[in-house]
């Protein structure tokens, strides 16, 4: 049972040495995620939704049976997976992280159906959410997720600023405006519309102010908003950018470890190979690694007699 569960593990998890058959299920799994939002978006078109209504509710029922095994066996084999292994309670443990919750979401739509009078819109909103199940097989969007873990107190601290800002944009909008202006700007909550599409530099001009303390506000508002706005988009182009460079810094460090003996075997490609699947780095910049460390390594060698490891020329 035991070796049946690590199977089952290394079958589910992407970037594992599972073989053909890991790789299989994943295609099928991204396929099944695909046809899935086509079909949800399809559904609401109301001429297609009814000639082919029959089709989604095969789709919907199939795809939900498929996912809720798939969501079972990752909870049984969870145990297996090392960042679980360790908890007090590893399945639970497993059922309470990000990506178990998003595979949960994905089913609970249908499920809520039958208990649950609910909207039916609603339930389509839900099915969507199937497609962050993608951020399991993508490893931009995983390298993204990470991003926002790692920056969250930046993020926090930003939006903080920005929600700041919004409330001062709108109290002084409603200071300025609201006897002139009563429809739009009559009170604070609602001058925040404004607020917030000056702050963010859309401007669609359905609500603007007219007198001449609002319009200079409405300046200042403007240009402070050209910072505000771009502070988020700031903080995750820095996060993104260290976490390739350290990702890069990782794949260089396991080449070096496997040029230590100056060779690498077909074992320690493999191995490589692997862990530039895993880090989700391109062929290309993979090989741009392997050239620099190579060249690196024969710099090294050179400065070095071979049999006794001496410089051969001391300065």
């Amino acid at each position: 049972m035991t070796q049946l569960r690590k199977t089952v593990y290394q079958t589910l998890e992407p970037d594992k040495k599972a073989g053909t058959l890991s790789h299989f299920v994943d295609l099928c799994l991204i396929v099944l995620i695909a046809v899935n939002i086509v079909a949800v978006i399809l559904e609401t078109v109301a001429s297609i939704n009814a000639r082919h209504h029959y089709l989604f509710l095969v789709i919907e029922v199939v795809s939900v049976a498929i996912f809720s095994v798939e969501y079972l066996a990752r909870v049984w084999s969870s145990v297996e997976n090392p960042k679980f292994a360790q908890a007090r309670y590893p399945r639970l443990s497993y059922m309470m992280s990000p990506m178990a919750l998003i595979d949960l979401l994905a089913i609970l739509p249908l499920y809520l159906g039958y208990f649950i009078k609910l909207d039916l819109r609603f339930l389509r909103v839900l099915r969507l959410l199937r497609i962050l199940k993608f951020t399991r097989y993508s490893s931009a969007l995983s390298m993204l997720m990470d991003v926002f873990r790692e920056e969250s107190n930046a993020f926090f601290g930003g939006f903080f600023i920005l929600i700041v800002m919004l409330v001062l944009a709108s109290s002084g909008a409603y200071l300025a405006e609201h006897s002139t202006q009563p429809e739009k700007f009559g009170s604070i909550p609602a001058a925040m519309w404004w607020a917030v599409a000056t702050l963010t530099t859309v401007g669609y001009g359905d609500v603007t102010p007219i007198t001449p303390a609002g319009k200079l506000f409405g300046a200042l508002v403007a240009i402070v908003g050209i910072g505000m706005a771009a502070l988020p988009a700031g903080i995750l182009a820095s996060g993104m950018a260290d976490r390739l460079r350290r990702t890069r810094n990782e794949l260089a460090d396991r080449f070096r470890a496997a040029l230590a003996d100056g060779v690498i075997d077909a074992a320690e490609e493999e191995e490589l190979e692997a862990a530039r699947r895993e880090l989700g780095l391109s062929k290309r910049v993979a090989d741009e690694i392997r050239n620099q460390m190579l060249h690196d390594s024969k710099a090294t060698t050179l400065k070095h007699c071979p049999h006794c490891g001496e410089l051969l020329h001391r300065p």
